[in-house]
């Protein structure tokens, strides 16, 4: 009798030991396929001042690393109803050190109307556009062939949003010179652009251009190629939406891509905004890879939002339930995102790069 208790005391530990093992391997994978970003205790970083050009919003703010320094780019939207570029500064990629109390950089007529009073007819395919109806919106920067290039929304009617680039180089940027190259449009007038972004590297000798999420397939997005981001396309880059019906995921729909793609040992990290099918007033944030050599291939999604609108600041401004990226900066290990909170302010949040991409499949 003893002898089959004592048999059955071990088999039970030895199951019990044997289950253990087998919750700790699964509760584990489970934490590594749910990385999500750490919001800064400091957040939001930029709020609107006492100008009048930023007094309505300082938000969707990209990012470049460039001698030491953290530049933040960020759009900032006035009592005139236009939108123009911000600028500020971080040692550390968190806190800001310099702000400066002017735009760098404003686009003129007929992005800039003078007087606000032929606000024009709404869209019936865009929401409001951050709470102004002209200028420049939602900038994204890189460093390419050793030049800074800001590419934005300029919009100048809500049947016209195109994308444009302008330039600068990185002494101007250390020096504070704003002296921007002329504007070069990408894409078409008359049209509605809007989430474009650049690769900040060279594709087979060539600048990519990503322009849609929308391929018709979830493993394609579309990119594009120019010869130059100096002059003006010989062909406008022509985009399309084509939704995907999936309303049974996270990003059933897909809105666009976030900041611009950050190179990795496993492919291109792009970020991208999504909402679901249950939720369609939240705006969340996703990673994907891409392909290093074939871009427009994907080769892997986070299983769930990386950053969702949880915190009170992402749900008390102008848009409340709205994360908007529009910068990150991979250092070390360290990836950080920089996003408008409800269109109202600028944040950053922070993840380890290699649990991202080991979250990932």
């Amino acid at each position: 009798m003893l002898h089959t208790i004592e048999v059955f005391v071990v088999a039970f530990l030895f199951s019990f030991g044997i289950g253990y093992l087998v919750y700790r391997l699964v509760a584990g994978a489970i934490r590594r396929r749910h990385v999500e970003l750490d919001r800064a205790a400091g957040n939001p970083i930029v709020t609107p001042g006492e100008h009048a050009w930023e007094a309505g919003g300082t938000f969707n703010p990209t990012a470049v690393k460039s001698g030491g320094d953290t530049h933040l780019f960020y759009r900032a939207v006035g009592q005139d109803g236009v939108s123009r570029i911000g600028y500020a500064r971080s040692r550390d990629g968190v806190t800001v050190d310099e702000r400066l109390p002017f735009p760098v950089f404003a686009l003129g007529r007929p992005f800039a109307p003078v007087v606000r009073d032929a606000r024009p007819p709404r869209h019936p395919g865009l929401l409001a556009s951050g709470g102004s109806w002209a200028g420049a919106e939602d900038p994204r920067a890189i460093v390419l062939d050793g030049r800074l290039y800001l590419s934005f929304s300029a919009f100048s009617g809500w049947d016209s949003v195109r994308i444009g680039v302008a330039s600068l180089g990185l002494d101007e940027l250390a020096d504070r010179r704003w002296k921007w190259s002329a504007p070069v449009f990408l894409s078409a007038p008359n049209e509605v652009s809007k989430n474009w972004v650049i690769f900040p590297e060279r594709i087979g000798g060539k600048i990519a251009v990503l322009h849609s999420l929308h391929s018709g397939s979830r493993d394609r997005v579309l990119v594009d190629y120019l010869e130059s981001l100096d002059e003006q396309p010989a062909t406008f880059i022509r985009s399309k939406f084509a939704p995907i019906s999936d309303s049974g995921r996270w990003d059933s729909t897909l809105r666009g891509a976030a900041a611009p793609p950050i190179r990795t040992p496993r492919g291109w990290l792009l970020l991208y905004h999504a909402t679901s099918a249950n939720e369609p007033h939240r705006y969340k944030l996703g990673a994907m890879l891409l392909d290093l050599k074939d871009p427009s291939k994907v080769t892997g999604r986070s299983p769930a939002p990386i950053l969702a609108p949880d915190a009170h600041y992402e749900n008390s401004g102008a848009k409340a339930g709205v994360v908007y990226a529009c910068g990150a900066v991979a250092e070390g290990d360290t990836l950080r995102v920089y996003y408008g909170a409800s269109d109202s302010w600028s944040c950053v949040a922070e993840t380890s790069l290699s649990a991202l991409l080991g979250s990932m499949s």
